[in-house]
């Protein structure tokens, strides 16, 4: 029996980051930080129920600048999330597995994650003003 050592399967490091694995592996990143909204959403809820005081408390970690670029990022990862799960709905038709589909519409849900999380801040902050 030879004990010659051979390589092992390729690892990330052979391979050029593509568009297709960046998506998937931030596909499953947003549905992390997405439980993490929910449970975000579920401390907003308390503090409402826990009264005022509890809710200013809440309202200015919120209002603070890194609890508005954590709320930025969350509504980044939902709208990704959202229009990724709309594109895996899609291949699960059968459909947009050619690979010029692949890459138009992974830069699609790119596109539309950024312009739909843009739309709702200047939304929610042209309401502010």
């Amino acid at each position: 029996m030879s004990t010659r050592s051979r390589p092992l399967s390729p690892h990330l490091q052979v391979y050029r980051p593509q568009i297709t694995t960046v998506l998937s592996i931030s596909h499953r990143i947003s549905g992390i930080v997405n439980a993490l909204v929910a449970l975000g959403i579920a401390a907003l809820l308390l503090s409402v129920a826990a009264g005022p005081d509890a809710y200013a408390s809440f309202a200015a970690i919120a209002g603070s600048l890194p609890g508005k670029i954590a709320l930025f990022l969350f509504t980044l990862s939902m709208s990704f999330h959202l229009f990724n799960g709309i594109r895996h709905l899609v291949w699960d038709s059968g459909r947009g597995f050619d690979i010029p589909t692949v890459y138009a519409s992974g830069w699609t849900v790119v596109a539309l994650s950024l312009i739909s999380t843009a739309g709702i801040w200047f939304a929610v902050l042209g309401g502010a003003a």
